[in-house]
């Protein structure tokens, strides 16, 4: 099945089993100096009891600070999805992934017990191309609803499109708000009280689909110049503040921030059932085609975005891609990173680095 995008745009196919239900990796935190990841069914076993029981589980949590974590390349069907939780002991954790044509970072900030940020990575190929899906969730309130996201985005997405009667954009638009009733409906009223927000990235046959819903953003570089291709869906936009106020909420400034009914600082995400009135999981979305000059994409939660500039972000990276240069979450998003946190952010980052021009058709 194949779905008209845009006019100016080629067409996305996700008809490809490159969507179904791929095999999990979770990021488990390595039981000895060695940075590498061990798949032996019984540290699986215990990362994935880890996980049932949250955030501070003294059956993964009860160790020293670990080194650097490092997962290892997964195969094109695989799904990557930084899913490891730290407590208030555990300062500067740190995810990487190096996967075909991306890399992602991932490091737990100084604020709050929980690790809240989650990414997903999906690369597969299709005859001549590839497809791919990178999503990036940065979590409010725990880490319920942004590991949830992380798992099931891709796979909503699909059947969307699947569906078929729908442009792209309704499809993705159905596929987030469809991911967030069933977060809802799976989860009681204090696990659905936290949120996440999304963006996300599907590749396809020339053509990428961006989409989000919140503060985490989506920054292309072209000849070296940043263009933010999303949103920042806060309080503070006018177009977002007449929505909530037209629904009967109001938003308010305190110490520079500005939030929904005093709480909220971002007036999208999935989750939040307290605010579900105004706080809504409709994503916006922006279809544009892969050029030769589309050089790489970063998607980020606001953690980087709120101490650097789109601009700063892909002077730092694109010297490591342009002219030879190869992709390396290691260098390319710790820098980043770094930078933030030198500058005072003591919140999760995570930052995907796409480069497009492995994605050219």
């Amino acid at each position: 099945m194949t779905t008209a995008i845009a006019a100016a745009a080629p067409a996305v196919s996700l008809n490809s089993p490159m969507f179904s239900p791929p095999r999990l990796i979770k990021s488990v935190p390595p039981t000895s100096s060695s940075s590498s990841v061990s798949t032996d069914s019984r540290v699986q076993e215990k990362a994935m009891k880890g996980h049932e029981e949250g955030c501070g589980s003294a059956s993964v949590m009860n160790r020293k600070r670990p080194a650097r974590l490092c997962i290892p390349l997964a195969t094109s069907a695989e799904l990557e999805l930084g899913a490891w939780k730290g407590d208030e002991k555990e300062k500067g954790v740190e995810v990487e992934v190096e996967g075909d044509g991306y890399s992602v970072y991932s490091r737990k900030g100084k604020r709050g017990k929980c690790f809240e940020d989650r990414f997903s990575a999906v690369v597969r190929e299709d005859g001549s191309s590839k497809l791919a899906f990178f999503g990036v969730f940065d979590g409010h309130g725990g880490e319920k609803a942004a590991e949830f996201a992380a798992l099931h985005m891709d796979a909503k997405i699909k059947e969307e499109i699947d569906r078929g009667g729908s442009d792209i954009k309704t499809a993705v638009r159905d596929a987030y708000l469809k991911t967030d009733e069933e977060f809802m409906r799976r989860n009681g009223d204090e696990e659905a009280s936290g949120g996440t927000c999304c963006v996300s990235a599907l590749i396809s046959k020339g053509s990428l689909v961006v989409s989000n819903a919140g503060d985490c953003r989506a920054v292309i570089s072209r000849g070296g110049v940043a263009e933010a291709l999303t949103l920042d869906h806060r309080p503070s936009v006018n177009s977002e503040r007449e929505r909530i106020e037209d629904n009967g909420g109001y938003v308010d400034c305190c110490n520079g921030i500005w939030r929904i009914q005093g709480s909220l600082a971002v007036s999208r995400s999935i989750g939040d059932r307290h605010l579900k009135r105004w706080v809504i999981a409709e994503p916006e979305t922006r279809i544009l085609p892969i050029t030769p000059q589309s050089e790489f994409l970063i998607l980020a939660s606001d953690g980087l975005w709120d101490r650097v500039t789109n601009q700063e972000a892909v002077d730092v990276v694109r010297p490591m891609l342009i002219g030879g240069g190869t992709l390396n979450g290691s260098s390319a998003g710790k820098k980043l990173a770094e930078l933030s946190s030198r500058r005072g952010s003591r919140d999760d980052i995570t930052v995907t680095i796409v480069d497009m021009g492995r994605f050219v058709s």
